[in-house]
């Protein structure tokens, strides 16, 4: 299981947050926090159970190789992240502009 810190004070406390399921790797997705062993983003889960996906369409119809206990950790880092993942999700659901 690897320690996920995500800021200063996280880092320093004896009682960081530990995702089993959650990982940052900086050369996949820019380094935003991921599913382990996927390329899919903590924030791509978010933005769908946002726009009116449920966990069982996610693990049955969008990401199939996903479990729901990895979607509701998505879920639980969400909700001590949501700064973090609700810009990520705004930006990847705004359109581009040139």
């Amino acid at each position: 299981m690897e320690r996920i810190t995500t800021n200063q004070a996280d880092a320093d406390s004896s009682v960081a947050t530990q995702y089993a399921y959650i990982t940052r790797k900086s050369n996949i997705r820019s380094g935003n926090p991921i599913v382990a062993g996927t390329r899919i983003a903590v924030h791509d889960l978010v933005g769908l159970l946002q726009n009116g996906e449920t966990v069982e369409s996610i693990v049955t119809q969008s990401f199939p190789d996903l479990t729901r206990a990895q979607v509701y950790e998505c879920l639980a880092y969400y909700e001590g992240h949501r700064g973090e993942i609700d810009l990520l999700v705004a930006r990847q659901m705004s359109p581009e502009t040139s």
